[in-house]
């Protein structure tokens, strides 16, 4: 029972690290925006993943667990949710500021939930419509905000669009998972996305966009750093803990954002009495969601 509980509890504090390392690596994106172009920051942001993933999967997964038969999803998974939600989310970060960016994005159990509701017959509950409703509220809030912050509101479409790709992508995992252990199949996801970029990049003569200079090069580094211990600990959390709990927790990384916005980004973000209202529904939607 001890070891039970002693597990239970490292996975909580696994769980708000990983919340804490994505909070911490939107700030860094944003400080490194300031400098520098989202293209640069993508891929460096790819380059830094791939190369601290492999290190780890090398190490930890067995060789009985490189399946073939895993490949078609969690490529497919790194072309939609890593090459196409993470730079969806650079985006956001740029045009509509980290806080809301954070906060819509980290809307991909909403749709996660929607998708399974439509496409796997599952059936809708209380909690999924007061999440709902919560979440409508808090993204209402979120949007009224942009005038009195300096965004226009058809820029929320990037951090939707983030949403969208990492909750439609979470079923394409899934089914991969059962063929390959996860973190083989976040190292194929990040070296997909990696191979992908760097071939348009080249295709469409872009490849000077790459220059980035003084410290964005470093929040740069750091942002994927931060990123991808996230991911790391999230995945060890689900291994040790329940999934209903582990998400939830995992969710509360934009009230991180929010407090390191008001330490770090001192005239560069502005927060509104919206924009903390906005975030607190919208976590506390997903809440509702996930921890029924």
């Amino acid at each position: 029972m001890r070891v039970t509980s002693s597990m239970t509890y490292t996975a909580h504090a696994l769980a708000l690290v990983g919340a804490l390392c994505s909070a911490i690596a939107t700030i860094m994106i944003r400080q490194g925006l300031g400098q520098s172009n989202t293209y640069a920051g993508f891929w460096i942001n790819l380059a830094v993943g791939t190369v601290c993933v492999w290190g780890p999967t090398l190490l930890i997964v067995p060789v009985s667990a490189f399946d073939a038969k895993a490949l078609p999803f969690f490529i497919g998974s790194g072309l939609l949710g890593t090459v196409a939600g993470r730079f969806f989310r650079f985006l956001g970060i740029e045009k509509v500021g980290a806080p809301v960016a954070a906060s819509i994005s980290n809307l991909n159990p909403f749709i996660s939930t929607g998708l399974a509701i439509l496409l796997l017959g599952e059936r809708v509950t209380l909690p999924i419509l007061a999440g709902t409703l919560v979440i409508v509220l808090g993204t209402i809030l979120l949007a009224l905000s942009g005038r009195h912050v300096g965004f226009r509101p058809r820029h929320l479409v990037y951090p939707f669009l983030t949403a969208f790709c990492f909750g439609a992508v979470a079923i394409i995992r899934k089914l991969g998972l059962s063929y390959a252990h996860p973190i083989f199949g976040f190292a194929i996801n990040v070296t997909t996305a990696l191979i992908i970029f760097t071939a348009y990049l080249v295709a469409s003569g872009n490849l000077h966009t790459l220059v980035c200079k003084g410290k964005s090069f470093w929040y740069f580094v750091g942002a994927g750093v931060a990123e991808n211990v996230g991911v790391f600990c999230v995945l060890v959390a689900l291994g040790l803990g329940q999934v209903s709990v582990v998400t939830p927790l995992n969710g509360t990384a934009p009230l991180f954002v929010l407090i390191l916005t008001f330490v770090c980004l001192r005239g560069v973000e502005k927060l509104t009495g919206r924009i903390v209202a906005g975030t607190v529904l919208i976590v506390l939607g997903v809440f509702l969601l996930t921890a029924r």
